[in-house]
């Protein structure tokens, strides 16, 4: 049974593409140009909901990051690398 969803609402189709995933495949969405990839991932650890969204090379071009990670829908659990504190 699917526990995750995902549509492309805005593209050039007609219809609007559709994914599933359960507990335990979660889902994966990929969003690309020509400099790099967004990728966002939704999968299930010990019964809570998790995501991560992260800037990835396409075809060997842009940066590997992570952008934010957390709970699904639990704003305080979020985590931003990027605006952590650096450590000198």
């Amino acid at each position: 049974m699917s526990h995750f969803y995902a549509t492309i609402p805005t593209s050039m189709r007609k219809t609007t593409p559709t994914a599933r995933g359960n507990v335990n495949t979660g889902i994966t969405t990929e969003t690309a140009s020509y400099m790099g990839c967004i990728k966002t991932r939704l999968y299930q650890y010990k019964g809570i909901d998790w995501f991560e969204v992260s800037m990835e090379p396409w075809h060997n071009i842009g940066d590997t990051v992570v952008l934010a990670s957390g709970h699904v829908g639990d704003m305080q659990s979020v985590v931003c690398p990027l605006n952590a504190p650096s450590k000198r």
